[in-house]
C-alpha cells in the first residue's frame, strides 16, 4: 500500500511539472483527489488492511492527499498569475501617443432640408402624412384628374411596374388618399421619394424627393394659397422674401400658378445666381380641381382647397448654393462634411 500511495505521488507531480494549461491542472486533480479518483479508490480498499494498520495507511492517504494538493495550488497560482500578466501587458495603454479620431456621422442636406420645411408646415397646423412607393394607376394619374389619353401622363415619363402599378411620379397620390378618408378639414404636407425615367445631370435624377402640400376646408381661396406660400417662403429664405405667382397648367388644379420668390442672393437685383432676373423658381401650386373633389367624395359647392408641390432638392440646392444635383448622392464625405 505504501508503494502504490507512492506511485500515486509520483505520477501526480509529473504530472503537474508537465501541465502548461489550467485544463490540465484541473483534469488531474479530478482524476487523483476526485470522488472518483486515485486516492479515493486507495480508500475504498481500506477493508482488506489488518484493522491495525488502517490508522497508518489512512494518515499515509491524506499526507499523500495534502502534498497532491500543496502542489497543484501553487502551479495553478503560477499560471493564472503568467495568463493576468499577459493580458495586462497585451491590454496596457501608452498614454503618449495621439488619440484616434471618433468620426461621428450628421445629418444630409435633404434631411436639414425636409426638417426646417416640416418645422414650417407643423408651426402653420399641418400633419406630416406618409403613403406608398408603389402606387395605383388610379392614384397616380386618374384621381387627380389625369386619365389615361392625357398628355401630361407622356410628360411624367412613369416606370410601370405593371399596366395598373406604377413607381409614384409624385406624392399628390398621398393627398388623394388622404381626402378619400372623409376626415375634413384636410391640412397635410406628403413629403417623400418619387420616380420619373429621367436622364441624370445637375439637375436631374430618376429618383428624387417632393413635399406635396393640400388644405381642403369651408371657404378656402387662393388668398389663403398666397399667403400660406407667402410665410412659408419668408420662413424659408429670410423676413425679406417676397413671392410672384405666374399662371400655368397643372391637371389637378384649376386656376394654377408657379412661385417665384426673390433672389436671396442678390435680393432680387439680378445676379448669377437667379440668372439675372431677380427672381428663382420653386414650386407649383393651384386650387384643387372640382373634379378631383368629386372622386374623393368631397362636395366642390361645400368644400374648396388649394394644393402645392415642391421638390426638396431644388430647396436644398437653393438654400445651400449647391449647382449640382448629383452632389447630393455621391457620398463624397469632403462634400457632406460642409453641412
Amino acid at each position: 500500500m505504501k508503494e502504490k500511495l507512492s506511485q500515486i505521488k509520483a505520477e501526480a507531480l509529473k504530472q503537474i511539472e508537465n501541465s502548461d494549461a489550467l485544463e490540465k491542472l484541473n483534469e488531474i486533480k479530478i482524476n487523483y483527489l476526485g470522488k472518483k479518483g486515485e486516492l479515493t479508490a486507495v480508500l475504498k480498499g481500506m477493508k482488506d488492511v489488518a484493522p491495525e494498520e488502517r490508522p497508518k495507511i489512512g494518515q499515509m492517504v491524506n499526507d499523500t492527499r495534502e502534498e497532491i494538493e500543496k502542489v497543484l495550488e501553487q502551479h495553478i497560482a503560477q499560471m493564472e498569475k503568467a495568463l493576468r500578466d499577459a493580458k495586462m501587458k497585451k491590454e496596457v495603454i501608452d498614454v503618449t501617443l495621439p488619440g484616434k479620431k471618433n468620426n461621428v456621422g450628421h445629418k444630409h442636406p435633404n434631411t436639414i432640408a425636409l426638417e426646417e420645411v416640416e418645422r414650417i408646415f407643423i408651426g402653420m397646423g399641418y400633419e406630416v402624412v406618409e403613403g406608398p412607393e408603389i402606387e395605383k394607376d388610379y392614384y397616380n394619374f386618374e384621381a387627380l384628374n389625369i386619365p389615361k389619353d392625357h398628355p401630361a401622363r407622356d410628360e411624367q415619363d412613369t416606370f410601370y411596374v405593371t399596366e395598373d402599378i406604377v413607381l409614384r411620379t409624385q406624392t399628390s397620390p398621398v393627398q388623394v388618399r388622404e381626402m378619400e378618408k372623409g376626415k375634413l378639414p384636410v391640412r397635410m404636407i406628403a413629403p417623400g421619394r418619387v420616380f420619373r425615367s429621367d436622364e441624370v445631370d445637375a439637375t436631374h435624377s430618376p429618383s428624387f424627393h417632393q413635399i406635396e402640400g393640400l388644405v381642403v376646408d369651408k371657404n378656402i381661396t387662393f388668398a389663403d394659397l398666397k399667403g400660406t406660400l407667402a410665410e412659408f417662403a419668408k420662413e424659408l429664405f429670410g423676413e425679406e422674401t417676397k413671392v410672384k405667382f405666374r399662371p400655368h397648367h397643372f391637371p389637378f388644379t384649376e386656376p394654377s400658378a408657379e412661385v417665384d420668390v426673390t433672389c436671396f442672393k442678390c435680393g432680387g437685383s439680378g445676379c448669377r445666381f437667379c440668372k439675372g432676373s431677380g427672381w428663382i423658381e420653386i414650386l407649383g401650386c393651384g386650387m384643387v380641381h372640382p373634379d378631383v373633389l368629386r372622386r374623393c367624395n368631397i362636395d366642390p359647392d361645400e368644400y374648396s382647397g388649394f394644393a402645392f408641390g415642391v421638390g426638396l432638392e431644388r430647396i436644398a440646392l437653393l438654400k445651400y448654393e449647391i449647382d449640382d444635383m448629383r452632389l447630393l448622392y455621391e457620398n463624397d464625405s469632403r462634400f457632406l462634411k460642409q453641412f
